[in-house]
């Protein structure tokens, strides 16, 4: 039999959350970002999760082709916009919106010979400091952008740094707003957090949002809110099982360098897990494990292909017992149980982003798709 690990993505559970985000941005239209492969969950599959929503966004050329061969004929930004010239003819092509946020790529969109006018996203830095153009330039970038014929439209878009902190977005909504307010077109400030916590304003909100993270059940402003606060569900789950057991005794040690020395008698569970299927290697003791269902603890490093867990609350546990690293668990005394992987990530001082990004292609993937059942 091949090795038991294996992710899970819950289709129903994209549906969902894109639902969610319609709910907190009414009258809005949705992006759904689905750049670095669908964070990890395979851009393949969360499109059948994702083809409700109004437009998809992401970084590469090529996503946007298996796109269209999977019929989708709405529309696609790419949201760095084109990387050198003759990237505007598979724009033309493929029918791709994107972002200018450089002098650079409206000179080339200026060169650029084409029968089919673009869609732009013409991007403000508003104190991200990453991509676009600051206020006091925005203004003549628009002129020259509308002033194109190769341009069908000029919409507005800018990203926001603290969405998800106390600072929050109100410098950067203001100084968007003051340099945009005679200028036409279509505006896209909110991405996951700022969707989330502050869409519900008209003047935040937009004519489009960009959810990311919250489209795959992570929670962008986790601590401070989980999963269950937002409504959302865990579009993936990682799960393994028991390959081993050990018995310890006061003095113990546990894998490499070890880390962990046991305070007396323990039962331990080897989990076939490791980083190079994606879990991440600087875990530390502590970090929660569903075994069976219950809420173990990780002891030891985590190697290339096993972790250790601590059995003590799952004394039933044998080998081939289940184990969720994050997401869905199995049944136990009746009820559903759950690992949010944000929870994971920050015992591992990580974001939810990264542990989504970082499965290994070597993890088998199914899609539960229960319109398919």
């Amino acid at each position: 039999m091949p090795r038991p690990i294996e992710a899970l993505i819950h289709l129903d559970a994209l549906q969902h959350n894109l639902g969610i985000a319609r709910t907190c941005a009414p009258d809005a239209q949705v992006w759904s970002v689905v750049k670095a492969n669908a964070y990890g969950h395979g851009l393949v599959r969360a499109f059948e999760g994702l083809r409700s929503t109004d437009g998809f966004a992401l970084l590469d050329i090529e996503e946007a082709k298996r796109l269209r061969e999977l019929d989708w004929r709405g529309p696609i930004l790419l949201l760095e916009g084109i990387f050198e010239q003759r990237d505007l003819e598979w724009c033309s092509r493929l029918g791709l919106w994107h972002v200018v946020h450089n002098d650079q790529q409206v000179d080339w969109i200026a060169q650029h010979k084409t029968e089919w006018p673009h869609r732009v996203f013409l991007k403000m830095n508003t104190g991200m400091n990453r991509l676009g153009f600051r206020p006091h330039a925005f203004r003549n970038a628009w002129a020259r952008l509308s002033a194109l014929p190769q341009v069908e439209e000029v919409s507005l878009i800018t990203h926001f740094s603290d969405a998800d902190s106390p600072k929050g977005i109100a410098e950067q909504v203001a100084i968007f707003h003051q340099h945009t307010a005679d200028l036409s077109g279509e505006r896209s400030l909110c991405n996951s957090a700022a969707t989330l916590r502050h869409a519900q304003d008209p003047a935040v909100r937009g004519d489009w949002v960009r959810p990311g993270v919250m489209l795959y059940g992570g929670v962008p402003d986790y601590p401070e809110h989980d999963a269950d606060h937002w409504g959302l569900q865990p579009g993936m789950t990682l799960r393994s099982r028991l390959i081993g057991i050990q018995h310890l005794q006061a003095g113990d040690c546990v894998g490499y360098g070890s880390r962990f020395t046991a305070p007396g008698p323990m039962r331990i569970g080897v989990v076939a897990c490791g980083y190079a299927d994606g879990y991440p290697r600087h875990a530390p003791d502590g970090t929660p494990v569903l075994v069976d269902g219950a809420r173990c603890r990780l002891v030891g490093r985590v190697s290339m292909d096993m972790l250790i867990v601590d059995l003590d609350a799952a004394p039933e546990a044998q080998l081939g017992s289940e184990v969720t690293l994050w997401g869905h668990g199995p049944q136990r005394d009746g009820a559903p149980t759950r690992l949010d992987i944000d929870e994971v990530a920050h015992a591992c001082g990580t974001i939810s982003y990264e542990l989504m990004c970082a499965l290994a292609q070597r993890v088998p993937v199914t899609v539960l798709d229960p319109q398919a059942a």
